[in-house]
């Protein structure tokens, strides 16, 4: 399976976390980087947060300070820590690799609810 599997979304309360997983056979690649990506209804797809190929990151302003991308060589997983959730971060959340032409897969989502 190429194609990264996420999970880890929910429903939670505002100021609540979730840890997202993106889980796919090529993460551990040293040329292979991921971003994040998020949906609302009825909006545009909106980039969220990047692990770049030589390990640094980088994040929308509206989740800078409260969303963490990670990544775990072993497991082949990226995660994005996301704390202090607020309704605004409901969206289906979705991971995407990029660089080597063996990374390059969507996956297909986890939905991520916040209620206030």
């Amino acid at each position: 399976q190429v194609q990264p599997v996420e999970s880890g979304g929910g429903s939670v309360q505002a100021g609540g976390s979730l840890r997202l997983s993106c889980t796919a056979p090529w993460i551990h690649l040293d040329n292979c980087g991921v971003n994040w990506y998020r949906q609302a209804a009825g909006k545009q797809r909106e980039w969220v947060a990047q692990l770049r190929i030589r390990g640094s990151t980088a994040y929308v302003d509206s989740v800078k300070g409260r969303f963490t991308i990670s990544r775990d060589i072993a497991a082949d997983t990226v995660y994005l820590q996301m704390n202090s959730l607020r309704p605004e971060d409901t969206a289906m959340y979705s991971c995407e690799g990029f660089g080597d032409v063996r990374c390059r897969y969507w996956g297909q989502g986890t939905q991520v609810t916040v209620s206030s």
